[in-house]
């Protein structure tokens, strides 16, 4: 007879592979967004674009959104040489360590003050580096998010007063994934048909059963979303929380622009976006009483998503208080020019930013 002995293993945090709850992953890239917007120091935000694609290279799944986040990094190159570009043809001679000269190109008098090309110095090409890559880390924080999070979930969440306006996202977000797997479908059909042409003749066997199967989905579709009574009008008007929320919506953009605008009165800033975003919520509040509508499995808010949402907000408080306490740390001197470094503070947003890769589970 054999006996088969059985040992239990502690189960860790995080080894029980299920997905995460897409509101932390959206509150993690957010705080690391954000902490990238408060430094252009090369090193710091090298670091955050690190920590953002190991995390989403161990935790993304095999979703169709989830594999596009090489896209974004291309977005980010993209971005970084823009800035250089614009740089070097529109004034990079703003320093005192001339690197090369171009031959410049005389402009109109109507254009004073713009010069295009001319010599190009080393502090002018490392702002528009420095510039670029802040930018570039925010796009690829994001993307993150966008990789890891479901999209089709989170607009769960979304206020039950604009879940019109949440079933056309979701119908949208399904169209390029669903294209995406219809043309792969049909590649995959003519190989083992036999099918080697290339050039228009391909395209055009490509793209016709490609067209009709989108067009079989979207019939299904329709017919599912009405079958469950989608955009159906209910008994109750709904124009009164229409309005709120537009006129709420008014007024928060009026206080963005009265903080930002130094030179309004100080009763278009803070006092109109309160009161704004407070008629908004209202405006949401009182249409989803109108609306009755049920979840189907609804996503659980676990220790795992409370430790990675703490560490976007770790991430992006750390730099806050590192622009208090030390801010040339985040922000490397460009005349005189200097090295820039690595302070303590940073470096354990750093690590903050970097551990939802060991703490989260694995997908399912």
């Amino acid at each position: 007879m054999i006996v088969a002995q059985v040992t239990a293993r502690p189960v860790r945090l995080g080894a029980l592979p299920r997905t995460l709850h897409p509101g932390a992953w959206w509150i993690w890239a957010l705080g690391l967004a954000t902490a990238a917007s408060r430094t252009t120091n090369p090193v710091l935000l090298a670091l955050i674009i690190a920590a953002a694609a190991f995390v989403v290279a161990r935790r993304r799944g095999d979703a169709p959104w989830a594999v596009a986040f090489r896209l974004y990094l291309w977005l980010g190159a993209v971005i970084v040489a823009s800035r250089l570009l614009f740089r070097v043809v529109f004034g990079g001679g703003g320093g005192t360590h001339v690197l090369f000269t171009l031959p410049s190109v005389p402009l109109p008098e109507f254009a004073a003050g713009i010069r295009l090309f001319g010599p190009v110095a080393a502090e002018e090409l490392l702002a528009g580096l420095y510039d670029g890559l802040r930018l570039a880390a925010m796009v690829i924080c994001l993307g993150a998010a966008n990789a890891l999070a479901n999209p089709k979930r989170l607009l769960k969440l979304v206020p039950a007063a604009l879940y019109e306006a949440g079933t056309a996202i979701v119908v949208a977000l399904s169209v390029a994934p669903q294209l995406a797997e219809s043309v792969l479908r049909v590649r995959r059909a003519r190989r083992l048909r036999g099918g080697s042409g290339t050039g228009v003749r391909a395209l055009r066997a490509i793209l016709l059963p490609v067209l009709a199967d989108a067009l079989d989905r979207s019939l299904t579709l329709a017919a599912a979303m009405d079958s469950r009574g989608y955009a159906r009008a209910g008994a109750t008007p709904r124009r009164l929380p229409g309005v709120l929320v537009v006129a709420g919506l008014i007024g928060v953009c009026v206080g963005v622009y009265g903080l930002l605008d130094a030179t309004t009165p100080r009763v278009l800033g803070a006092p109109v976006l309160l009161g704004g975003g407070a008629v908004a919520v209202t405006g949401m509040l009182f249409g989803g009483r109108q609306i009755s509508r049920t979840r189907y499995r609804p996503d659980r808010w676990g220790a795992a998503e409370t430790v990675t949402a703490l560490c976007g907000v770790g991430t992006g408080a750390l730099l806050f208080a590192t622009a208090s306490l030390d801010p040339a740390n985040l922000y490397p001197s460009l005349s005189p020019l200097a090295w820039p470094t690595l302070g303590p503070l940073p470096a354990v947003a750093i690590t903050l930013a970097a551990l939802p890769a060991f703490v989260t589970p694995p997908p399912s």
